[in-house]
């Protein structure tokens, strides 16, 4: 483990205070999803027993050829609901960190890139400089990253708007996000450099939030909830505004416990400035297999800080609301950028996750090691779905669906504890859509992962 230099001056001890919801009193609908969710992970042991038992599965697993379907499947199934249950005990032990004070703020830059925007820019702009903070210690900058719209115009106008606060910078050709925020990173002055996407609009909070954990030296990013923007603007995006609540209230919050949260996300995300600049050339020519890195951006980027030796942590009180896909053309593209960021990226983090301290290291690598598991596994498993629909055509499928049903209905304790909505149900919804429509997204990104296009240009 690195020393970190003790940072008193930037957050000293009176600078941080209790947001009403830190730490978290556990009330008597906190009880009822807590026994629920027991009683489903005890459910789910059970039924893998008796999967294991079942007359067509058994036969499957005797039969030379066809084990090979059935049995990474089903011990992928045991690491998974293994990894589900650590996963459930370390969210529940989460307490988000306290939120800066105002008199004791640190320097701060906020880097936005901007491509192609047009006048969602300006409002992603407004809301940074209508944040409470002290005017006096922030400064944004807004790089249009060669736009052909009229996103500069608009860009122009909000600095004009906060005149003294705002900066922009325009590229005379489109460089691609990572350029843009290189571009950012090395004019910013701030202690502590935060980055929101041109499409996001930040609660008036959030910046206090983001750089309450940077008290303690030894946090080198910080990453922020984002929810969905526009999430009445069609189904697809009131499925994701559920999903993106169980990926950060549910995922990063059991990650931040460790102190290994292995994406803090580009939408919001802060980091101490004396550690970017040291990861900055690096993951500025960052290359996989031979090509220049040119999304993933986010997640390349929080494996450098946490390579240094920092912590990355999760602020559920830091939040930020994201333009998402209301098309499924465009989920698509956004799902396979994600998807082989995640493969490029989970090589660099294993030995990254090696040298944390050991229980950190044993939590890190179990969880990036079993969620990876899915892209060979995950072809297994299709083939094994048809081979049951083969041996039993008339009950396999309706099983299939009523799996579906009840995983997502239990998911959705772990969103119903903290939202308490009842778009509950578009969580439902989506686990059956993911399951006839998106099944195809880990095997070809796969296949795909040298691809450098962002697809969506």
């Amino acid at each position: 483990m690195i020393s970190l230099e003790a940072v008193p001056a930037m957050l000293p001890p009176q600078a941080v205070r209790s947001s009403q919801r830190n730490p978290r009193r556990f009330d008597d609908w906190d009880k009822v999803c807590f026994g629920a969710i027991t009683a489903g992970l005890a459910a789910a042991a059970v039924f893998l027993l008796y999967m294991s038992s079942h007359p067509p599965l058994a036969e499957l697993a005797r039969h030379p050829q066809l084990s090979v379907f059935y049995r990474p499947t089903l011990l992928w199934a045991g690491f998974g609901l293994a990894l589900l249950t650590a996963r459930s005990l370390l969210w529940i032990a989460y307490r988000a960190p306290s939120v800066c004070a105002f008199d004791y703020a640190p320097s701060l830059t906020v880097v936005i890139p901007a491509y192609n925007e047009g006048a969602m820019v300006a409002n992603s702009v407004d809301s940074v400089a209508h944040a409470r903070y002290p005017a006096d210690r922030l400064e944004i900058l807004v790089i249009d990253d060669g736009s052909r719209d009229d996103t500069w115009t608009h860009i122009e106008e909000a600095a004009r708007r906060h005149p003294g606060l705002v900066t922009p910078i325009r590229f005379t050709r489109n460089q691609g996000k990572r350029a843009a925020l290189e571009a950012g990173f090395r004019r910013a002055r701030g202690r502590v450099v935060v980055t929101v996407d041109s499409d996001s609009i930040v609660e008036p909070g959030a910046l206090l939030a983001m750089v309450g954990p940077f008290r303690d030296p030894q946090v080198g990013a910080v990453g922020g909830k984002v929810s969905v923007l526009n999430h009445r603007e069609g189904v697809i995006p009131r499925m994701l505004k559920v999903q993106y609540a169980l990926a950060f209230d549910m995922l990063r919050a059991a990650q931040s416990t460790y102190g290994v949260v292995q994406c803090c996300p580009g939408a919001l995300a802060a980091y101490r400035a004396d550690a970017l600049r040291r990861v900055l050339d690096d993951w500025g020519r960052q290359t996989f297999l031979g090509q220049p890195c040119t999304y993933g951006e986010d997640q390349a980027l929080t494996n450098f800080i946490l390579g240094l030796g920092y912590d990355s942590l999760y602020q559920r009180q830091a939040v930020v609301h994201t333009l998402a896909p209301t098309s499924y053309d465009q989920l698509c593209k956004m799902y396979l950028r994600w998807e082989r960021s995640n493969i490029q990226e989970f090589f660099r983090f294993l030995p990254i996750a090696w040298q944390r301290p050991p229980a950190a290291r044993a939590m890190a690598l179990f969880d990036v090691i079993v969620s990876n598991m899915r892209y060979p596994i995950w072809i297994l498993s299709l083939g094994l779905m048809v081979m049951l629909c083969v041996l039993e055509p008339v009950t396999a499928l309706p099983r299939m669906l009523l799996l579906v049903g009840l995983g997502s209905s239990f998911n959705m304790l772990y969103y119903l504890r903290s939202e308490r909505s009842k778009d509950f149900v578009y969580g439902i919804l989506y686990s059956y859509f993911s399951f006839f429509s998106l099944f195809w997204i880990s095997i070809y990104a796969l296949i795909t992962v040298r691809s450098r296009s962002w697809m969506t240009r």
